[in-house]
């Protein structure tokens, strides 16, 4: 009897420990955060993601109940940024704001620190930027047209301010030139709010710019758009045509902005980002925001990611091939 008693105990106590574990991993993960939330921008201040990333941090730390910052940590066309997210425990701490230009273009153009197709697990797509194609207010063109007839002109010698080399405002200037025929000057910057700088002082007469960037500036009239690149005219501008209504048809590029996490961060987590940014998304002053800077939301589960990012890397690797990009 004594004998019995004690198995049973020890069986008792046997079970409750299984038992008890399992809540315990539970916990660890319903228990994200648990500290401050670093959201790395791998581009300077003043561009679109770093727009984006300000207007969803503090609805973001109210979200999850943590602390969320914003780090810039900009270079190499966004790769020094994303090799420090690659490089933090995965435990959904460090959360990189990804772009094409980083998880499709950069890896066709740099040796980057880190396996692009291994170092990251997605908490999916967030967001996407329509992308203009603008000039100082004092250029004398006021049309795709009319720029293409002035670029064509040797003595003219006009230059495009780019947002760093394999950024999507970069390629899409090159995609730009190849279907017009042209070859202008490259300037190259370290993000998107210096490159409208180098506009600002005379430095160059023409860039690509994320609508998000720049729409302060057409505000103030410092910025004229002469076309946006997405495949219907937008809602907040609706003046600026199309490049197929100004003549270039199938050209259609926009900014796409997905949230990743170091790889091996678990499932449970990714989900959890993903649905606190989804809620985020739809507050009515985020979304107020957000359409005042033409950005739009376009929240998708991190299963769909990875058939995405194939498909824009192949499109990406395409054109740099055909125009002979290269890190100088």
């Amino acid at each position: 009897m004594h004998r019995r008693h004690l198995m049973q105990a020890a069986l008792g106590v046997t079970a409750t420990a299984g038992l008890a574990a399992v809540p315990a991993a539970t916990r660890a993960q319903s228990a994200y955060p648990s500290r401050t939330v670093t959201l790395v921008v791998p581009w300077a201040p003043g561009g679109s993601q770093d727009t984006l990333a300000r207007v969803l941090a503090e609805p973001l730390s109210a979200q999850l109940g943590q602390a969320v910052v914003v780090d810039n940590r900009p270079g190499a066309s966004g790769t020094v940024g994303s090799g420090t997210v690659a490089r933090s425990r995965p435990d959904g701490h460090t959360l990189l704001m990804g772009s094409s230009s980083t998880f499709a273009m950069a890896p066709h153009l740099y040796q980057l620190p880190y396996d692009n197709d291994r170092a990251f697990s997605p908490a999916g797509l967030i967001a996407s930027m329509p992308i203009l194609m603008l000039v100082p207010s004092a250029f004398p063109a006021r049309s795709v047209k009319e720029f293409i007839e002035l670029a064509r002109k040797p003595e003219n010698r006009i230059s495009y301010a780019s947002s760093g080399v394999g950024s999507s405002t970069h390629l899409a200037t090159e995609m730009f030139l190849q279907m017009a025929q042209l070859e202008v000057q490259d300037v190259t910057y370290r993000g998107g709010g210096p490159a409208v700088q180098g506009m600002l002082t005379g430095e160059t007469q023409m860039t690509f710019q994320t609508a998000a960037t720049v729409l302060g500036f057409m505000k103030a009239g410092d910025l004229r758009a002469l076309a946006v690149a997405s495949p219907a005219r937008i809602s907040f501008l609706p003046d600026i045509p199309t490049f197929a209504e100004s003549g270039l048809t199938d050209f259609e590029v926009v900014e796409n902005i997905a949230l990743l996490a170091p790889e091996g961060t678990p499932a449970p987590i990714l989900q959890q980002v993903n649905a606190a940014v989804a809620k985020v998304m739809a507050l009515p002053q985020v979304q107020a925001k957000l359409t005042e800077l033409a950005i739009t939301p376009t929240v998708q589960p991190p299963a769909e990611f990875a058939a995405f990012a194939r498909a824009e890397s192949a499109r990406w690797r395409d054109l740099i091939r055909a125009r002979n990009i290269r890190v100088q």
